[in-house]
Protein backbone atom coordinates (compact mmCIF):
# COMPACT_ATOMS: atom_id res chain seq x y z
CA UNK A 1 0.00 0.00 0.00
CA UNK A 2 1.26 3.63 -0.90
CA UNK A 3 2.01 5.97 1.89
CA UNK A 4 -0.05 8.91 1.55
CA UNK A 5 1.76 12.54 0.28
CA UNK A 6 2.04 14.35 3.75
CA UNK A 7 3.60 17.96 3.85
CA UNK A 8 5.44 19.64 7.21
CA UNK A 9 4.62 22.72 5.45
CA UNK A 10 3.08 25.05 8.18
CA UNK A 11 0.35 26.87 5.53
CA UNK A 12 -2.72 24.86 5.63
CA UNK A 13 -3.46 25.60 2.23
CA UNK A 14 -0.11 24.34 1.53
CA UNK A 15 -0.46 20.80 3.48
CA UNK A 16 -3.80 20.56 1.77
CA UNK A 17 -2.01 20.65 -1.69
CA UNK A 18 -0.88 17.21 -2.14
CA UNK A 19 -4.19 15.79 -1.63
CA UNK A 20 -5.78 18.33 -4.04
CA UNK A 21 -3.80 17.30 -7.20
CA UNK A 22 -4.72 13.76 -6.71
CA UNK A 23 -8.31 14.50 -6.61
CA UNK A 24 -8.00 16.90 -9.78
CA UNK A 25 -6.00 14.20 -11.17
CA UNK A 26 -8.82 11.42 -10.60
CA UNK A 27 -11.68 14.17 -11.61
CA UNK A 28 -9.55 14.84 -14.98
CA UNK A 29 -9.64 11.04 -15.67
CA UNK A 30 -13.19 10.13 -15.23
CA UNK A 31 -14.14 13.37 -17.56
CA UNK A 32 -11.83 11.92 -20.13
CA UNK A 33 -13.52 8.67 -19.84
CA UNK A 34 -16.88 10.17 -19.91
CA UNK A 35 -15.99 11.98 -22.89
CA UNK A 36 -13.67 9.57 -24.72
CA UNK A 37 -11.21 11.87 -24.76
CA UNK A 38 -7.60 11.26 -23.75
CA UNK A 39 -5.81 12.82 -21.22
CA UNK A 40 -2.04 14.40 -21.04
CA UNK A 41 0.21 13.54 -18.75
CA UNK A 42 4.08 13.09 -18.12
CA UNK A 43 6.06 9.76 -17.86
CA UNK A 44 9.59 9.95 -18.39
CA UNK A 45 10.42 13.25 -19.44
CA UNK A 46 7.89 13.25 -22.37
CA UNK A 47 4.32 14.25 -22.84
CA UNK A 48 1.95 11.35 -23.50
CA UNK A 49 -1.81 10.83 -24.10
CA UNK A 50 -3.21 8.00 -22.17
CA UNK A 51 -6.69 7.26 -23.28
CA UNK A 52 -9.29 6.20 -20.28
CA UNK A 53 -11.42 3.71 -20.43
CA UNK A 54 -12.52 2.69 -17.05
CA UNK A 55 -11.85 3.85 -13.64
CA UNK A 56 -8.73 3.03 -12.45
CA UNK A 57 -8.44 0.94 -9.21
CA UNK A 58 -7.61 4.08 -6.98
CA UNK A 59 -10.56 5.88 -8.34
CA UNK A 60 -13.18 3.35 -7.57
CA UNK A 61 -15.67 3.92 -5.08
CA UNK A 62 -15.17 7.88 -5.51
CA UNK A 63 -17.90 9.54 -6.65
CA UNK A 64 -16.25 13.01 -8.27
CA UNK A 65 -17.85 16.01 -9.27
CA UNK A 66 -20.65 15.72 -6.54
CA UNK A 67 -21.63 18.54 -4.15
CA UNK A 68 -23.03 17.73 -1.17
Amino acid sequence: MKKPLASKLPDADMRAAPAALLRAGSRAREIARQTGTAVVVMRDGKLVEEKVSEARPADKGKETGKVV
